[in-house]
């Protein structure tokens, strides 16, 4: 009768267990709802070319990337989840100090915080500070600095690394000298992908 009245208390004190790690696993798909409701701006990706950043990272198994141009966090998330899958970190840079805070207080609700650090400020003066070099990079800031900001990373982009870039499709006539730069570059394979109608480019350096 003992065995039995134990059994059953360790039973019960295993399911309120699971239960309440259930409890305080996050609901991502309903922040990143609750962002892009938020996003009057329309500063956030698609919901298709966060699903498509996530798969690439994921599937080429990405560890350093970079994110320039991080807004609420909307994209953060779905690569950060990559980034859990891989072992990886992501450090997104938000220019907008009021956007910055929101982008870490969402990261934190998405229980991303060990995997992405968010860093509040001008990416051109924070990516020099930043240690090391990266296997992926996602820009997306304002257009007409595209080029400038793949000159300042691509010296630290690793060989087989991915280049990519927002907005390539529908925003290509603020870019020209950035798309010029990416197709023609002899160290660099580069497809441009569409998975909504905004467009992404993506540059593998070889």
């Amino acid at each position: 009768m003992m065995r039995s009245i134990i059994a059953a208390a360790v039973l019960a004190l295993t399911l309120t267990g699971v239960t309440a790690t259930a409890q305080q696993q996050p609901d991502i798909p309903k922040i990143l709802a609750e962002i892009r409701a938020k996003d009057t701006g329309q500063l956030a990706v698609s919901e298709e070319d966060g699903r498509f950043l996530r798969l690439l990272i994921a599937a080429t198994k990405r560890k350093r990337a970079l994110e320039i141009g991080g807004a609420s966090g909307y994209s953060a998330i779905w690569m950060g989840q990559a980034m859990r899958e891989t072992g990886g970190k992501l450090v997104t840079i938000e220019y907008d100090a009021a956007r910055a805070r929101e982008l870490a207080a969402n990261i934190q609700r998405a229980g991303l915080t060990d995997v992405v650090q968010v860093v509040s400020g001008d990416a051109f003066a924070q990516i020099p500070k930043l240690p090391g070099t990266f296997d992926f990079v996602f820009l997306d800031a304002w257009k007409k600095d595209y080029k400038r900001f793949l000159d300042l990373v691509y010296p630290r982009l690793d060989k087989g690394g991915l280049f990519t870039a927002h907005n390539v499709v529908n925003k290509r006539n603020e870019m020209g000298d950035f798309l010029d730069a990416i197709q023609r570059n002899p160290a660099l394979w580069t497809s441009i992908v569409s998975p909504s109608g905004e467009g992404i480019s993506l540059s593998y350096k070889k």
